[in-house]
């Protein structure tokens, strides 16, 4: 009895730290953030702006090139670093006139808070209001673009205020689909508090999609995106890149996804 009462214990604690520290498994915020002038890139803007819940969030705008109206892109990063390692992105895609405007979540590059998915929802909302109050930006050529875990957020976002369009690159249904992949041992649907349930939200997407992925995605498995990418029911495009894994260059600023990028936005 007294061993039995000991393996209940030490398995209540085991999942009770769990779930107390989850969100620690979940995201990886890079607090140190360069300063702007030292990207390499001209001509970018360092910006503010204020959240509902009353945080104020750091970001960097990029004007396009051209003439005016201009399309602009409005990008929620993955769970790991912070928007100085999406500045090789938005430079790729600057040069060719889309405005960039690379935002950070609460708790990374500085920024006041800790993540969670209501928060980052909170400033999805705030970043998106800061970006239409812009006299340089068109409110009806803004494209949202998620990375990774960000692909939950600019769904999210997506279904609740229509963009002109949706880029999603990695996603996935949900996130208890992907940790159920990684710890098939684990009530990770019982423990999850954020599940960024993308899936359960596609039905109210109606802008057109592209979902762009690593056909070797050992993260975010290729069904899984396959999953996703079939509950859409507006215009989509599926771009798989062959033997891409979840990190590397071709899914970061590759030839392949920027063309599909480009190729996509023309039209809006």
């Amino acid at each position: 009895m007294k061993i039995a009462a000991l393996f209940v214990t030490l398995v209540v604690a085991f999942f009770a730290g769990l779930w107390l520290t989850q969100r620690r498994l979940i995201y990886f915020p890079s607090a140190a953030l360069p300063p702007l002038d030292s990207a390499g890139i001209a001509g970018g803007e360092s910006v503010t702006f204020e959240t509902a819940d009353g945080l104020r969030l750091g970001a960097w705008f990029f004007a396009g090139s051209g003439p005016p109206p201009r399309l602009t892109l409005l990008v929620f990063h993955g769970n790991a670093g912070n928007r100085f390692d999406r500045i090789p992105f938005a430079a790729l895609l600057r040069k060719h006139g889309v405005q960039v405007f690379l935002t950070d979540y609460r708790g990374y590059a500085g920024n006041a808070g800790s993540p969670t998915e209501e928060g980052l929802a909170t400033d999805a909302q705030a970043a998106l209001s800061y970006l239409q109050s812009r006299a340089d930006v068109d409110r009806s050529r803004i494209v949202y673009f998620g990375e990774s875990l960000g692909t939950g957020v600019a769904v999210r976002l997506a279904s609740e205020h229509a963009p002109a369009g949706l880029i999603l690159r990695s996603p996935f249904t949900s996130l208890v689909d992907v940790g159920g992949y990684h710890y098939p041992l684990l009530p990770v649907r019982w423990l999850l508090r954020d599940r960024f349930s993308s899936i359960d939200r596609a039905s109210h997407i109606h802008c057109p999609v592209l979902v762009i992925a690593g056909a070797r995605d050992s993260v975010v498995p290729i069904d899984v995106t396959r999953r996703l990418y079939a509950a859409f029911g507006s215009a989509k495009t599926l771009v798989e890149i062959p033997g891409a894994d979840h990190n590397d260059e071709a899914l970061l600023d590759g030839d392949v996804m920027i063309e599909s990028i480009l190729r996509f936005v023309r039209p809006l």
